[in-house]
């Protein structure tokens, strides 16, 4: 096996959530065995993953026979049957599996998720949920939290920043807001260091707390 050669990923639910994991995997140079019990679905992905199986994963046996054991790692996407949710995960730890990610429709899922195996847990509907809402003030172009508090987001420069170098209109102090990258029409996006001087249409990639954020969005 080379050196940058990705580590194949087993997939189990190829709904929406589940489907566009399992792609864009593919997409990045994993080997992807995905499984689910809808044989349509098994149908739709079969040209586009390494493998794909209709089975019930919440049975080790199962598992077992389709080579899970030599995954590291595992993303359970299976939303509206919890108990199927839990159950694969439960039997994706009972065959050593340690990297398992699962999806979480509540809180109450979410913990006995970890507490049956999951080393991750998330919730797509929730933040897709928030990443609308702060897109829908129109200043932010986009927004990604990573945790409750922080996040990066993509928004047009203010207009008490414009024209003058990063270090003198000192973001950092003056907004609790770091300015990463900048894109200008045209160009690509470029990092930000303290000379660099912010024109009227360029965009900016910044960091910080949410709130801080959105305080500088609307300057």
């Amino acid at each position: 096996m080379s050196a940058d050669k990705r580590k194949p990923v087993l997939v189990v639910g190829l709904g929406r959530f589940g489907g566009a994991v399992a792609r864009t995997l593919e997409n990045m140079g994993h080997e992807v065995l995905g499984a689910d019990t809808d044989p349509a679905l098994v149908q739709e992905f079969a040209a586009d993953l390494t493998q794909v199986v209709e089975a019930d994963c919440t049975d080790t046996k199962t598992l077992e026979s389709l080579g899970a054991k030599d995954f590291d790692s595992a993303v359970v996407a299976i939303g509206t049957d919890i108990e199927a949710s839990l159950l694969t995960v439960l039997a994706l730890a009972d065959i050593g599996i340690a990297n398992i990610w699962a999806k979480a429709t509540n809180d109450n899922h979410a913990r006995i998720l970890e507490r049956t195996g999951a080393r991750h847990v998330v919730f797509p509907e929730q933040r897709m949920g928030e990443r609308v809402a702060h897109l829908l003030n129109e200043r932010l172009r986009d927004f990604i939290a990573f945790d409750t508090e922080y996040a990066i987001a993509k928004l047009s420069a203010p207009e008490p920043i414009v024209g003058v170098p990063l270090l003198t209109s000192d973001c950092r102090k003056r907004f609790d807001v770091t300015i990463v990258g900048v894109k200008r029409e045209g160009e690509d996006f470029i990092h930000a260091v303290p000379d660099t001087i912010i024109f009227p249409d360029d965009e900016l990639v910044v960091s910080g707390r949410i709130r801080d954020i959105e305080r500088f969005s609307a300057l």
